[in-house]
């Protein structure tokens, strides 16, 4: 994430989460205090960046000596994305600031579950009924 002329990078299985408003208040009507809505232990927020996700071990290549080149890291991707909301357990988030804002990094084995949106151009039904419309073209 870019802010100004500074970088924030995420690093491994970690995502950074911009929190949503805390519930201020209970199903009844009751107000919290804002001490008392931080220690909810699930809590939920927007996923702004992830890391590349979990680093592989090197393989050992010792069949093809005679590749000596830099080796590319590899990794175990996430399955968050960037624009998702998460509802994650507070207990394994870290609060950080970066450019005036405040945010969380969270390890992806902390988030329970993910909503995300999908491309409304494309779903289920008009999916199959583009395959409908192969028919004109011979296919």
């Amino acid at each position: 994430m870019r802010i100004g002329n500074k970088e924030l990078v995420v690093i491994g299985d970690r995502v950074l989460i911009k929190r949503e408003d805390l519930e201020e208040r209970t199903k009844v009507g009751l107000y919290l205090p804002q001490t008392v809505v931080e220690k909810e232990d699930v809590q939920s927020g927007r996923i702004l960046a992830t890391g590349p996700g979990l680093p592989l071990p090197e393989t050992p290549e010792e069949d093809e000596p005679w590749r000596n080149g830099p080796k590319e890291p590899r990794y175990l991707p996430l399955q968050v994305e960037e624009g998702d909301f998460a509802l994650f357990l507070q207990k394994a988030a870290m609060e950080i600031s970066f450019a005036g804002e405040k945010y969380l990094i969270v390890p992806q084995a902390s988030i329970l579950v993910v909503i995300r949106e999908l491309d409304p151009l494309m779903d289920e039904e008009e999916g199959l009924d583009g395959l409908e419309d192969l028919d004109d073209l011979g296919i």
